[in-house]
């Protein structure tokens, strides 16, 4: 049956909203992501969720890469800036560039439309457009 996929994508789609939880308050407060994450893990009841594991991993590699992938984001976001884009569009990207650049397991086109999803269901009706074309132009700079 297909049970182990279903499962699995929801528990990844979690992890990323919760990274984008972290690093959406990082991003307001400008702090640390990885300061801002010790809080956020602190506050989670226990037993901690088993995906909380991927999402921690996905705020301390956006952090570890920050200005590579800040970069990559400007140089595919034509006629953007970092500082326009809305904070949840930012740092969708940046978890979806961490995943396409840095997360082998992660097939391109999964990070793209897990960015593209959590953009609809939280940013503007312009937003899930948006990151499709910029992460479809960064996906293909990524694979060479």
């Amino acid at each position: 049956m297909a049970e182990g996929p279903k499962q699995q994508m929801p528990s990844r789609r979690k992890a990323r909203k919760r990274a984008l939880d972290v690093l959406y308050e990082a991003d307001l407060r400008d702090r640390p992501p990885v300061e801002v994450l010790a809080g956020y893990v602190e506050r989670i009841e226990k037993p901690r969720p088993e995906h909380l594991g991927y999402a921690v991993g996905l705020v301390e590699g956006v952090a570890a890469h920050l200005d590579r992938i800040d970069e990559v984001i400007a140089s595919y976001a034509e006629g953007w800036t970092l500082g326009r884009m809305p904070v949840v569009d930012r740092n969708l990207a940046r978890i979806a560039v961490y995943e396409l650049l840095y997360v082998d397991e992660i097939d391109d086109a999964v990070a793209i439309s897990e960015a593209v999803e959590l953009a609809r269901q939280m940013s503007t009706d312009d937003s899930p457009r948006f990151l499709n074309g910029i992460l479809g132009r960064i996906a293909e700079y990524a694979t060479r």
